[in-house]
């Protein structure tokens, strides 16, 4: 007899549930195969983890589009902080900025480089600095830098903390579902495997084939293997004469 095997994906899981519950709903009312009990929690069960399942496909689509998005905006907020910075330091070079007024920037003065924004954190950091010391050297009547100017770089730095928070609540949604999703897989595997049983058991008098046919109809899943003999019609006839030549013999054991 072939072995049976779990579903290992959500979306089986899914299907395994629901072929076993639409099978038994329809089946003949001489054939209760699965107890009225354990369908009414099984189907229960199914509509909640359909829920939740369809909760963490919608959230993971529109994360992964907005990821997209929201790398292509920390690409742009990098790039104008950097060639801020980097106007600014050759300002400071040319000696049309005193090099002090690097301290309003929170920069070195002595150091024409260009601080470290390959995180999140240090664009946020460096933004807020910049944007800051260059409206505290206006204040003091100093002429503003062009080309990028310091509004350019707010807007692109805004947009950036702006979806940054919403990129934020994405992870932690993400999270949320995954948390309420792993518990419902272990009880969705514990339910197919209970019903899956009790499928199996109705059906243990009946030779292997026939057996394996009833149970699939139920959603079962068989794999054989490797040079195991595909069951047959012709396997249950076969049993069925040495079963009639030989009846005080057990030939069906358990898998």
């Amino acid at each position: 007899m072939p072995y049976r095997r779990l579903p290992n994906t959500d979306l089986a899981r899914l299907h395994a549930l629901q072929n076993a519950i639409q099978r038994a709903q329809t089946a003949d009312y001489t054939e209760q195969v699965i107890p009225y009990k354990m369908q009414s929690e099984a189907q229960r069960f199914l509509v909640s983890f359909e829920n939740v399942v369809m909760q963490s496909k919608d959230n993971y689509t529109s994360t992964v589009k907005a990821n997209k998005q929201y790398r292509h905006i920390v690409q742009n907020a990098r790039m104008y902080i950097s060639h801020f910075i980097q106007v600014l330091n050759l300002a400071v070079i040319r000696g049309e900025i005193k090099k002090e007024q690097k301290l309003l920037y929170g920069l070195d003065p002595h150091l024409n480089v260009v601080p470290d924004l390959s995180t999140e954190e240090n664009i946020l950091e460096w933004g807020k600095n910049i944007i800051e010391g260059e409206q505290k050297r206006m204040a003091n009547g100093g002429f503003p830098i062009y080309n990028p100017a310091i509004n350019k770089v707010k807007v692109h730095y805004d947009i950036f903390c702006e979806h940054q928070r919403q990129h934020t609540f994405h992870v932690q949604n993400s999270e949320r579902v995954h948390g309420d999703l792993e518990p419902m897989r272990q009880q969705a595997d514990e339910i197919i495997l209970n019903l899956w049983n009790v499928i199996e058991d109705y059906y243990k008098d009946l030779f292997p084939y026939e057996k394996m046919m009833k149970c699939q109809l139920y959603g079962l899943v068989y794999y054989y293997r490797k040079g195991e003999r595909k069951l047959s019609a012709e396997t249950d006839r076969e049993l069925k004469r040495i079963q009639e030549s030989q009846p005080t013999i057990q030939w069906f054991a358990e898998e």
